[in-house]
């Protein structure tokens, strides 16, 4: 027997071992079933579960168990990233407090590398264990990581990978190139666009002003404090503004719209650059908005993302002024001596400046300017800055060499992939945003200045030149670059371009030694190569220090996590999958580049054929969780609360499409009362001996309306909920099947066979008790995607005094119903039945009629079917509205409150139960309250400061109110007309 209450947490620590050891989540690998598979968007190695997972994880595990049920091949393909940046961050930082004075440096890469790998094995992947609290069916046995395998010799995701590099390289898709990228100066790394964060700060304006050279001069226009127009003033200087000063430095150029009349005369001519005394010219374009400050804009193209468009646009130089760690470049050795560095001469950077922190060099600048007369006002303002995300500190736009994607050409075969239906996106609306991305999308930066991670598989040679006579000029040390997926690969490349038998592997070049022979011109060779001897007999090859972006590892998931590059059959059977389930912010990052390499490397094959965005999960009032605010949700700790099955179906009851989710524990603890409420519907079903038959329930053999009513509804539902996890719809499958389990089953069909349970015929009773438990165990089954651990419980449980189960739940076919399932007439009765008890009960509540009050109702002007109904059901009817009696008439009786219903009138005699003035006097004061917030709701919504100030969630919650206040205002107005009717 059940027990009185479930409980979640022993029911879920003992089901899924016992799913994972039966093998449950692997796909069955029937060839001549529809193969599906789901990707999962790989977690970071250090990840733990937050909201966002629990959404996004609930989706896909319903896909796949509904899929799973339906008797397709599935397979979840689980796995995790590894998450550059944030895993070195967390070695790093555990060595740090250690105490045993250690670092990343001081142990050397190999070292730390291994370092990260134990780290890894001992601490890495809780999020795995996380997922499996939620429930998540994936086939863990098939459980890929980025990096492969740490004792893997063959470690085919690291080959994947090379391999994509490769071929890419040697198709002129990747190359390498100086271009600014986002770059932290805290981990002396460039990092992507969706690592840094934009923040408002308290910032400045600088406005500095630039003095003219050659003696130039020019009119500008002056306003009075009006700002009516006062005339001109001779200057000989512009004014431009910055947030960063010390970027002044290297400055190549100053701007001004072509259309700007203040200032045509001056394109072409120059300024002199304070401080390091360098002219450089005035130009045209249109970057430079008149609308804004001085309508000058000073041009650092090595430091502003904008301004190395105008740079490229204009032919400016690009100086590159801050160090890796964004001091300015120059500074001083170890014995305090100048260290020789060209970035510095070329800018003409003071002495003084040189190696001082990027923040310490803008105080000295901007008391330089302040001396020479030259700073005309510092204007404090909110500013937005960009922080690394991981490391907090502030980014800067860095010109450095790195390795890059042709990411235009890519993208073309995958727009139109989009466009021509082999993928689509849900909602649809999604599109335009992956379009507007890829029509503008610029080269990806792939390399990183890291040591964990994929490395880069390209060796550095120096760049020979062979005279006739056999010896070697060198012409750039380094300047010679091949590409392999081995060093076997790449020695063989080296030895066919310098026709030498012995190729030096190095680890730094300084470190190498090339040997000359004597007879050669010495002065020729490079510094570093001076004296030695001009015929090399070993050339050391030096790997790229760097490591791939993390997104390019995961840009081949749908295909590397099949065994590609080999042809196995996992890639034959689930590629291309079938659903991508992710969220909007990686459209660009992680969507789109999944696209273009699955186009590029498997025969022109998207990688999937549809992809699902799924909204954001907010807190009750709308706001985005966050520690800071202290509106965060641990899904773990509702999971202790409420149980997995809870958090699940509020996930799914509110994943409307295109609708961000507003959560909160009442919404999570209401599903929890709902499992109960199906619990205890079991149990009744138990304890009234409704054992599930041993084969299927035959609707054409059924006497009972009642029962034949129930199967309509049951399949009328399995439809419903069938549609909607396929439409993606899954707010609507999940509130298809809480309204059947809820309202249908519980509320209505269990009530309106207690006669038939109770009652002396034992046909009807056995075939009600057939009924009850076959239908149970269908909701089950229409429940499980989304309730999988209570509807697995039951499943077990239920069939303690019926036939054995077949399997688990999970493995249970979808139920499947053909229009012979639905009866018109009995639907047609038993929902007239409900429609009248439903609109008594309303009446009495409206009325306040008290609960043990039993009045009189009369069935007037009723056709002979609605007669013959009532006379059927006349015990249910007058127990479930709690009636005396119901009495037929001709016409509607005096004295009572009416109601309509179809063709009949509905006469409730409650005139004798109730106070009517006192019931008139309380629907007063309600309906005064209700006017009077709608009056104050109205004030705030006429308010154009409020609407224009306050969020938009806000707003739209005003709206609500409003609108909910209305309806109950109608609601009872309405019954005070009914009380007016009876005197």
């Amino acid at each position: 027997m059940l027990d009185q209450h479930y409980d979640p947490h022993a029911a879920e620590a003992r089901i899924y071992p016992l799913w994972e050891t039966a093998g449950c989540f692997k796909p069955s690998m029937d060839t001549s079933a529809e193969a599906y598979s789901i990707v999962i968007p790989p977690p970071n190695v250090t990840g733990v579960l937050h909201m966002g997972h629990a959404l996004n994880n609930t989706l896909q595990d319903v896909l796949a168990r509904y899929h799973r049920m339906r008797g397709k091949n599935v397979l979840w393909q689980p796995g995790a990233d590894h998450a550059g940046i944030a895993t070195q961050m967390v070695v790093e930082r555990q060595l740090a407090e250690s105490g045993a004075n250690e670092d990343r440096r001081s142990l050397g890469r190999e070292a730390f590398v291994e370092r990260v790998w134990d780290w890894k094995a001992e601490s890495g992947g809780k999020i795995t264990e996380q997922l499996k609290r939620l429930g998540a069916s994936c086939d863990w046995s098939r459980e890929k990581f980025t990096m492969g395998e740490r004792e893997d010799p063959d470690n085919q995701m690291v080959r994947a990978v090379r391999k994509v590099f490769v071929d890419l390289y040697n198709k002129g898709l990747i190359y390498r190139d100086k271009r600014l990228v986002n770059w932290d100066p805290h981990f002396q790394t460039a990092i992507s666009d969706l690592e840094v964060e934009q923040r408002e700060v308290d910032g400045h304006f600088w406005h500095l002003r630039y003095p003219l050279a050659d003696g130039v001069t020019y009119e500008h226009p002056v306003f009075d404090e009006d700002g009516e127009p006062a005339g001109t003033e001779t200057r000989d200087y512009l004014v431009v503004a910055t947030t960063r000063p010390e970027t002044m430095l290297g400055d190549t150029g100053v701007a001004v719209h072509p259309d700007d009349e203040r200032y045509k005369d001056l394109v072409g001519k120059f300024v002199d650059l304070p401080i390091v005394n360098r002219r450089i010219p005035i130009v045209a374009d249109e970057h430079a908005d008149p609308e804004k400050g001085s309508g000058a804009v000073k041009i650092t193209p090595a430091h502003d993302f904008n301004d190395f468009q105008v740079g490229e646009r204009c032919d400016l130089p690009k100086l590159n002024i801050l160090t890796d760690t964004a001091s300015i470049v120059g500074g001083q050795d170890e014995r305090g001596a100048p260290i020789a560095d060209g970035a510095a001469e070329a800018a003409q950077i003071p002495q003084e400046l040189r190696g001082l922190d990027r923040y310490e060099a803008r105080d000295k600048i901007v008391a330089k300017f302040e001396a020479l007369g030259l700073l005309q006002e510092i204007e404090s303002k909110k500013i937005e800055q960009p922080f690394g995300d991981r490391s907090g500190v502030v980014i800067e736009p860095y010109l450095t060499d790195q390795w890059y994607v042709d990411a235009e050409s890519m993208a073309k075969p995958a727009m139109a992939a989009v466009r021509e239906g082999k993928t689509r996106f849900v909602p649809e609306t999604w599109e335009k945003t992956y379009f507007n991305w890829m029509d503008n999308i610029q080269p990806w930066c792939v390399s990183r200045q890291l040591w964990w991670g994929h490395r880069i598989p390209v060796w550095y040679g120096p760049e020979v030149r062979q005279r006739d006579d056999g010896a070697v000029d060198i012409l750039d040390p380094r300047g010679k670059i091949f590409v392999g997926e081995n060093f076997d690969v790449v020695a063989r490349l080296a030895q066919e371009y310098y026709g030498a038998p012995a190729v030096q592997v190095g680890t730094a070049f300084e470190q190498e030694t090339l040997l000359f022979s004597d007879e050669n011109d010495a002065s020729k060779a490079p510094d570093w190569a001076k004296g030695a001897d001009m015929r090399p007999k070993k050339y050391p090859l030096i790997q790229d220090p760097d490591v791939l972006d993390t997104w390019f590892s995961s840009a081949l998931w749908p295909f590397s996590t099949q065994g590609w590059p080999e042809n196995t059959e996992a890639l034959q059977t689930f590629y291309p999958t079938a659903t991508l389930v992710t969220a909007f912010d990686i459209i660009f990052f992680w969507v789109a580049r999944m696209m273009m390499m699955g186009i590029e490397f498997m025969d022109g094959e998207v990688p999937f054929k549809d992809v699902y965005i799924h909204a954001l999960v907010l807190d009750e009032k709308g706001q985005k969780m966050s520690k800071s605010k202290g509106n965060a949700m641990d899904p773990l700790e509702l999971v202790d609360e409420y149980g997995a099955d809870a958090l699940r179906f509020t996930m799914a009851a509110m994943a409307a499409q295109g609708r961000n989710i507003r959560l909160s524990k009442q919404r999570v603890e209401g599903y929890r009362n709902f499992g109960t409420k199906l619990w205890n519907a079991a149990r009744f079903c138990q304890m009234n001996e409704c054992v599930s038959p041993a084969e299927d329930v035959d609707p054409a053999a059924l006497n009972e309306t009642v029962n034949k009513w129930i199967l309509g509804e049951l399949a009328k539902t399995a439809a419903e909920v069938a549609r909607g996890i396929e439409d993606y719809r899954f707010n609507e499958a999940a509130g298809a099947a809480y309204r059947f389990i809820w309202n249908v089953f519980c509320d209505w069909y269990l009530e309106l066979i207690k006669p038939l349970l109770n009652g002396e015929d034992e046909a009807a009773k056995a075939e009600t008790r057939a009924v009850a438990a076959w239908t149970l165990d269908q909701t089950l089954k229409l429940l499980h995607p989304f309730m999988p651990f209570l509807t697995e419980e039951l499943w077990e449980k239920l069939a303690e005094f019926g036939p054995e189960r077949p399997g688990f739940l999970m493995l249970q076919a979808w139920p499947d119903f053909g229009p012979e399932w639905t009866d018109a007439a009995a639907s047609a009765e038993i929902d007239w039945v409900i429609r009248l008890i439903t609109e008594v009960r309303g009446v009495r509540g409206d009325l306040n009629v008290p609960p043990g009050a039993k009045p009189v109702l009369t069935l007037a002007n009723a056709s002979d079917e609605a007669q013959g109904r009532a006379r059927r059901h006349d015990g249910v009817l007058t127990r479930l509205a709690r009636l005396d009696r119901i009495e037929i008439a001709n016409v509607a009786p005096d004295g009572t409150v009416n109601a309509v219903l179809d063709e009949a009138t509905l006469c409730l005699d409650i005139a004798g139960l109730i106070d009517l003035d006192a019931e008139r006097a309380r629907l007063d004061k309600e309906i005064g309250k209700l006017e009077g917030d709608i009056a104050g709701i109205d004030k705030k919504l006429s308010n154009e400061k409020f609407v224009a100030r306050a969020p938009a969630e806000v707003v739209q919650e005003q709206h609500t109110r409003k609108a909910d206040a209305e309806a109950v205002v109608e609601k009872l107005k309405a019954s005070r007309q009914r009380l007016l009717e009876l005197g």
